[in-house]
């Protein structure tokens, strides 16, 4: 078991190679620079000394998608520096758990919880304001039309800023359905930005099997976690329902 897991260990850095090749590809053909797609490392169920060896390479951004996770692992990922983000649905009787161990809150999609949040803070904050853009009821987020109205709501509230938008794109392998969830929130996000929260820049969209699609729809940050940890034991609609591998 110990010399299956350093041979898991030493393909990281491969697998990341591998991935920058396909981000920079996919940036050289939507004519975008690689420098504006950052790669978040969706860590859900990965062990912390396998995260320390992604970070070590140079990847300081990391994604989990259950408050246990972000808990559990925080001791072991304090003394290198990374910054976290909550990717997943967050309950409110969680939130006093991960607010002191994250940076950024990618999933708020209701009012109440950004409330809670904005109470229970003692600092600013980046949030991202999830939406459903595939409009599968399997999924978190707020509806497409009324996404516009909670980030202006969440951005006046007090430690809050919005600093963009994340969705789940469809779980499909055909281009067009996935490509529309990733032009919708694009949209949205240019919207936002020329009329009311200019701040809110980040488009987070896309994983390890359609973030060619995101990035050439405008994701300014991707989630990826199989292509660079490989295949993990829990299925990812325990973490995202109805969502993409990621």
């Amino acid at each position: 078991m110990a010399s299956e897991a350093g041979d898991a260990d030493t393909a990281i850095p491969q697998r990341l190679e591998e991935l920058e090749e396909r981000i920079s590809a996919a940036c050289a053909g939507s004519g975008r620079g690689r420098q504006e797609v950052d790669l978040l490392l969706a860590t859900k169920t990965v062990p912390a000394e396998r995260i320390r060896v992604a970070l070590a390479a140079g990847y300081t951004l990391i994604g989990e998608n259950r408050v246990q996770e972000v808990v559990s692992k925080a001791d072991a990922l304090a003394d290198i520096p990374h910054q976290s983000h909550f990717i997943g649905h967050l309950q409110r009787n969680k939130i006093n758990q991960v607010l002191p161990l994250v940076d950024v809150v990618q999933s708020i999609d209701r009012l109440d919880l950004a409330v809670a949040v904005s109470k229970r803070l003692d600092r600013d904050l980046d949030v991202l304001i999830q939406v459903n853009t595939s409009g599968e009821e399997s999924k978190f987020g707020v509806d497409p039309l009324d996404a516009i109205g909670l980030a202006e709501q969440v951005d006046s509230l007090e430690n809050l800023r919005v600093a963009g938008f994340m969705t789940i794109g469809l779980f499909s392998t055909d281009e067009v359905p996935v490509r529309r969830c990733y032009e919708r929130l694009r949209v949205l996000r240019d919207e936002v930005v020329s009329s009311s929260v200019p701040d809110a820049q980040i488009l987070s969209m896309g994983m390890s099997g359609d973030l060619e699609w995101a990035i050439s729809e405008g994701a300014t940050m991707i989630r990826v976690g199989s292509a660079v940890f490989g295949s993990r034991p829990t299925s990812d609609a325990y973490y995202w329902p109805g969502s993409a591998p990621g």
